[in-house]
Formats: C-alpha cells, structure tokens, sequence
C-alpha cells in the first residue's frame, strides 16, 4: 500500500492519577530519523518505542513528543534524595573552597532537574505500562493517516502518468511527419533568400536534419520508463525512492527531447511534457 511520509497522530489518556498525551509529526525525510522527548523518569523506554516505529515506518522523519501531567487524583510529589545530598555534599565542598560563594536558596534546589518526582510514574509503573499502549495507538493512527494521504497522492501520480502518456503519443505523432516539416520550412527559408539548390542537395539536408531531431530512442525510454513506474505504484511499497528515480530519468529523456525538438509543435509539446514530470517529482517525493 502507497503511504505518504507526512501525518500527525495524537492521542490521550489518563492513567495512574496523571494525564498522558503522545504526539507524533512526520515530515520527509531521505531515510527513517526517530526523534523522542520524554521525561527523566521514562527514558528508558525509548528502545522499545523506537524499535516499535521502525517496524511500522521505513522512512521519513518522526517526531514523538510524551506530555505527562498530574490531575487532581495524583500522588504528592516525592523529593529525591540521593540527588539531594549529593548536591548538598558539593555545595559544602564549595563552601570550604570558596568561602565568599552565595549560599543556595532551598527553592533552588528543588528546582533542580529530577530533584522532585511524581510518585506514580517508574518504568515498571501504571503509568508506563499506559504510555507504552497508548504509543502504540498513536502509531496506529499516524500510520492510518499516512495511508489515506498516501492512496490520495497514488490517484494523482497515476492521473499525471495517464497525462504523460498522452503526451508522449503526440511526441510521436509529430515526430512522424517530422521530415516533411523540415523539409518545408527549410523550402520556405530558401525561397526567402531566392536560393536555387538541387532537389538530391536538398534531400540530403533534409535527412542530416531529420537524424539530427530523431526522437525514436527517447520515446521508446518514456515509454518503458512509464510503464515500470506504473509497475511501482500498483506494487508492495516502499515507493518512494524507486518512483523518484523513474522521475529523473523521465525528466532526463524528456530534456533530450526537448533538445532535439527543431518544429515549434514539438518544442511546445516537449514544453508540456516537463512540465508534467515536475509535477509527478513533487508529489512521489512525498512517498515513502
């Protein structure tokens, strides 16, 4: 299934006397990067979140932020105390060093990173085993999200292919009678110029042009080009890189042809077929 790698999930949950909040962004990304923010005491669950995101994302960058917050039913604070009196041991260490030293506020040291601690979250604790389930639901519901995106851009990318096609098909219509345009415009430059040159020299002009503008090579690559990436889209995914891919190299042929396009329907139509291939880049680079 196409999935797109842009989406935001968010879910919550009260558990253990405190409110949970998990909230996942996803952007693009070249490869799959995993960013958390958790709190101190729940660090240790990273790992497992992250082996749990990798096996539901293959790429693009995920943001995961956890809110946790106390409600009216919480537990009081608890003071931790091995910090403290590792604080205070440096604090009078400081002291005897440096005797003129302010001496610390109390509320300082409350204010201190991890020195007071909510007495219902632990890693093995409710609170844990709720964030845990709840990341879980959250995944599910960015992963859901990034699939409906994605079905959406798989209709436009298959309409741009259908576009491409049609004008690929004019390429070649044009390049049929290709011979015939040279050889009346450069019939109409000669008689500007009151020129009078023999009708096997002109031939011979005529070819040189037409081998020079051929466009049978690259039409035949548009053409196998397309079709794989048709191939791509209606396969099992990743899609993204394998369609980019196919993206550059149709926009490669398509200057190509763009170059050897001597005849202004074909220039113009070469135009649309660039333009029509940027468009179908924008919208895989959004795939995963």
């Amino acid at each position: 299934m196409v999935q797109s790698m842009t989406a935001f999930a968010r879910c919550e949950e009260t558990a253990g006397g405190c409110d949970i909040g998990w909230e996942l962004r996803a952007v693009n990304h070249r490869f799959l990067d995993l960013q958390f923010r958790l709190p101190d005491e729940l660090r240790s669950l990273e790992h497992p979140l992250r082996e749990a995101a990798a096996d539901r994302l293959k790429r693009g960058k995920l943001m995961c932020v956890l809110d946790i917050s106390q409600n009216g039913s919480s537990e009081a604070l608890e003071l931790n105390r091995p910090l403290l009196l590792q604080l205070l041991a440096t604090l009078e260490r400081v002291r005897r060093d440096a005797p003129e030293a302010h001496v610390s506020n109390p509320m300082d040291l409350l204010r201190w990173p991890g020195m007071l601690q909510q007495g219902a979250i632990s890693p093995a604790g409710p609170v844990a085993d709720a964030t845990k389930v709840l990341f879980q639901t959250a995944l599910e519901a960015l992963v859901g999200a990034r699939r409906t995106e994605g079905e959406a851009l798989r209709g436009l990318i298959a309409k741009r292919l259908d576009e491409i096609e049609a004008i690929v098909a004019e390429c070649r219509r044009l390049a049929i009678g290709a011979a015939d345009g040279l050889r009346d415009r450069l019939q109409a430059r000669l008689a500007e110029l009151k020129a009078d040159v023999a009708a096997d020299r002109l031939a011979q002009e005529v070819a040189l042009l037409a081998q020079k503008a051929d466009v049978a090579e690259e039409l035949d690559r548009l053409g196998i080009h397309l079709q794989e990436a048709r191939t791509r889209l209606n396969g099992p995914g990743p899609h993204g890189r394998r369609l980019d891919f196919l993206a550059q190299e149709l926009m490669r042929e398509a200057n190509t042809l763009a170059a050897k396009s001597v005849l202004p329907a074909a220039a113009r139509v070469a135009v649309d077929l660039k333009v029509a291939i940027d468009q179908i880049r924008e919208q895989v680079q959004n795939l995963e």
